[in-house]
């Protein structure tokens, strides 16, 4: 009987470029301005409150580059999640997640009050409790009314969370599209305030007398402000969270992170500039410059100083804060389930949080306990510590997605597909790695509270993933899994030597022509097979695709097992030269053997698709074999010198390959006129790194404009030509063969290609 086919629940794709990019200006055009702005103002100055959103706005477009390289390579559900999942694995992964739905879910609950705090102040001031006061015989200005508006603030803020939580059930159609006609509303109340912040400069040039002094506290004062209001350039992540409902989500969700960072930075300028020229100075006390007035209401600063801008400011205000403070809450419920539930979908998190509606293909389970955590928050917890807390935690996070863009590109570049590539690679996440690691240590001046928070849910979350999502969290393709291995009898600091084996019916021939090198460093061997598990196959089928490897890997094991310690794994990894580079640095192989068929089939590679990665981030010395098999005795050498530690290597490995009761080695350099280079000294500084007991060496100097036709015309006479490769980048190679990898194929002699690793890039790989 035929197995049915498995029927799984999809998230459905229905956000255009438009829905996301105003989904990821709602979330940054949020209660987080209105609340920072008096505050910066307050600690930074004038002229600080402008540089706070200025410079914070050029961090989050370098980040957001990240984000927007990132999201375009993995276009899923999850965002700095599954980033971190490709880049670092699973735990780093379960930790990005669970910051992140955190962050997230406490900036939501943020929101949520802060809708409530300015809807009941602005129906207070209408008079709109009045008949509710006299019925309950409350004074005004009395511990009872006090007590009447922090209840209702409370009671606003659940009902309105709860209602963007059910908007949010109605699906992602319907959260982007009144995500979207919020956004336009608060866009233009906010655009409104800035404009009329410039007509008043323009009127009245005095008042640009505010920014006087520009910064008088100095620039440890915005470093801290920088960090504190953070959290307000944090949407365009939630963009990110779009990947698996968004309309071509390799081209749209970069733009519309691009878009939303630009947009809003300029609209934060804009209104900083009108915050500090709203107040005249004859507004205020005597004494009191204009700038520390609005600063004087900390987080109330904003709704003063517009009131003294514009007519109906309050009026225009209370609309601005409630479309900006319900935007973000709506985005941030959006963000924070969907982090949960790609713990969930990966079975890091139990399975509720993976469950999805069948008519409205959203994710219930991860919202209603989402909605759980925003309600509690909302309900019980104040805001400005824990609001810091959000921000460090976003420090935090997008300090990892730099990394995750790095590694990923550096590691992974050939795997994925872009939609976008940021320019000046690794310029910009290098710089805003530096910033966000400086912000975060600051923003301890504003809260020390936040970095109390912050390391406690860091904690749970570590608690959390060893003693559940370690043990269950599913496989993804993305990872590197060790299908079976044996390990050495002894961990000792012996020199190590990996044997990679592609066809496992190659794999004595192969191991016999390493049996010298061996030898020769008294190493121990580890065999590593990459299994050939197809695309299509699930990875609990893995072990179909073992065996024969295993049984080819037993019987080389044999054939060494007599002589040095030796040890094998067989691993799968999607990209096979990835699956050997990580194989390398785990076990801090010291010298790497591979085999190699000849002359690539791509023209993109000039030895391989899997070899010339391999030789790019390799952190140990590389030795590749070309026909050198079945104990083949090579008594006539020649190695081409063309300096360097590879040429140098080339001629460690002939001295052992080499017969030396009746061989000679021939250190041979090409002299075209272009460059003196005297081989004779060269072979002097190299000669320490011949064996004690190798063949007779001789060097050589011929003539020739061409090297490669010069090489490729006296290799006729030898039975192994050694040549080390070249330390130019792999894309500096991509489509165009280095001089040593075009003579390697084309020579119809047995050939081995050297790649040292004592360099300083190679101890860098090898270490981080």
């Amino acid at each position: 009987m035929a197995e049915k086919p498995k029927i799984t629940s999809e998230l459905s794709r229905e956000l255009n470029l438009f829905h996301v990019t105003m989904m990821g200006m709602g979330m940054m055009i949020g209660a987080g301005v209105f609340l920072g702005m008096g505050i910066s103002i307050g600690n930074a100055g004038p002229g600080g409150v402008v540089l706070t959103f200025s410079l914070n706005g050029l961090l989050a477009v370098l980040t957001a580059m990240s984000f927007a390289e990132l999201s375009s390579a993995i276009p899923r559900a999850g965002g700095v999640y599954n980033f971190a999942r490709v880049g670092f694995g699973r735990g780093t992964s379960f930790l990005a997640g669970w910051m992140e739905w955190f962050a997230s879910s406490v900036a939501g609950a943020m929101y949520a009050l802060t809708f409530a705090i300015y809807t009941v102040r602005y129906v207070k001031a209408l008079g709109g409790f009045g008949w509710l006061f006299s019925l309950l015989n409350i004074e005004s200005g009395s511990a009872a009314e006090s007590s009447f508006i922090y209840m209702a603030v409370k009671i606003t803020a659940v009902i309105t969370a709860g209602l963007f939580i059910y908007i949010n059930f109605r699906g992602a159609s319907e959260t982007g599209k009144i995500g979207a006609i919020i956004t336009m509303g608060q866009t233009i109340f906010v655009v409104v305030i800035g404009i009329t912040g410039i007509l008043v400069a323009i009127k009245e040039p005095s008042r640009l007398a505010n920014f006087t002094p520009f910064m008088p506290a100095g620039w440890s004062k915005l470093l801290i402000t920088m960090g504190f209001t953070y959290v307000a350039f944090e949407g365009y992540e939630v963009i990110a969270q779009a990947g698996d409902e968004t309309i071509n989500p390799r081209q749209n969700l970069p733009k519309a992170m691009i878009y939303s960072v630009l947009i809003v930075t300029l609209i934060y300028v804009l209104v900083a500039f009108a915050t500090v020229v709203s107040v005249k100075a004859v507004q205020v006390p005597d004494g009191t410059a204009p700038w520390q007035w609005i600063g004087s209401f900390g987080e109330k600063g904003f709704g003063e100083a517009v009131a003294k801008l514009m007519p109906m400011g309050n009026f225009i205000l209370t609309i601005a804060v409630i479309f900006s403070s319900t935007s973000a809450l709506n985005a941030t419920v959006f963000s924070a389930t969907r982090a949960s539930y790609a713990l969930g979908r990966d079975k890091m998190l139990p399975g509720v949080f993976s469950a999805i509606h069948k008519k409205r293909k959203t994710p219930y389970g991860a919202l209603i306990i989402t909605g759980i955590i925003v309600l509690i928050v909302a309900t019980v917890l104040p805001t400005k510590d824990v609001a810091s807390s959000a921000s460090i935690m976003f420090l935090f996070l997008f300090f990892l997605v730099n990394l995750c863009v790095i590694k990923i590109r550096l590691n992974m570049a050939d795997e994925l597909t872009y939609g976008f590539l940021m320019p000046l690679f690794p310029l910009f996440p290098v710089l805003a790695l530096i910033a966000q690691a400086v912000l975060a240590v600051w923003l301890i001046h504003m809260s020390l509270i936040a970095w109390i928070i912050a390391p406690l849910w860091i904690l749970s979350g570590l608690a959390v993933y060893f003693v559940y999502s370690k043990s269950r969290a599913e496989v993804t393709d993305d990872e590197i899994l060790v299908l079976d291995e044996k390990l050495p009898a002894t961990d000792d600091s012996r020199y190590s030597v990996m044997v990679s084996v592609a066809n496992p019916a190659n794999a004595v021939s192969l191991v016999q022509s390493t049996y010298k090198i061996c030898g020769a460093k008294n190493a121990k061997v580890e065999l590593l097979h990459m299994a050939p598990v197809p695309s299509q196959v699930s990875l609990h089928d893995a072990e179909k695709y073992i065996t024969q490897g295993k049984e080819s890997l037993a019987e080389a094991m044999l054939y060494l097992a007599m002589h040095f310690p030796i040890s094998f794994t067989i691993r799968y990894c999607r990209n096979i030269a990835r699956g050997i580079v990580s194989a390398l640095r785990q076990k801090k192989i010291n010298l790497l053997v591979m085999g190699w068929h000849g002359k690539p089939k791509s023209r993109l590679f000039s030895l391989g698709s899997t070899i010339d990665p391999v030789i790019e981030r390799s952190p140990c010395d590389i030795v590749i074999l070309k026909d050198c098999g079945r104990n083949q005795e090579f008594k006539n050498s020649l190695v081409l010198a063309g300096g360097g530690a590879n040429s140098a290597l080339a001629l460690e490995i002939a001295s052992i390959l080499t017969s030396p009761e009746d061989g000679q080695i021939t250190v041979l350099t090409v002299d075209t006129g272009r460059r003196d280079f005297d081989v004779e000294q060269w072979f002097e500084e190299n000669r320490p790194r011949l064996q004690p007991e190798s063949a007779k060496v001789i060097t050589k100097t011929i003539k020739s404009r061409s090297v490669r036709r010069a090489v490729l015309g006296v290799s006729k006479h030898y039975d192994l030509v050694l040549l080390g490769t070249t330390n130019r980048p792999l894309l500096a190679n991509f489509g165009k063969a280095s001089l040593p990898d075009t003579i390697a194929c084309r020579c119809n002699r047995p050939v081995v290609i050297t790649k040292s690793g004592g360099t300083i890039s190679s101890w860098i790989k090898r270490w981080i």
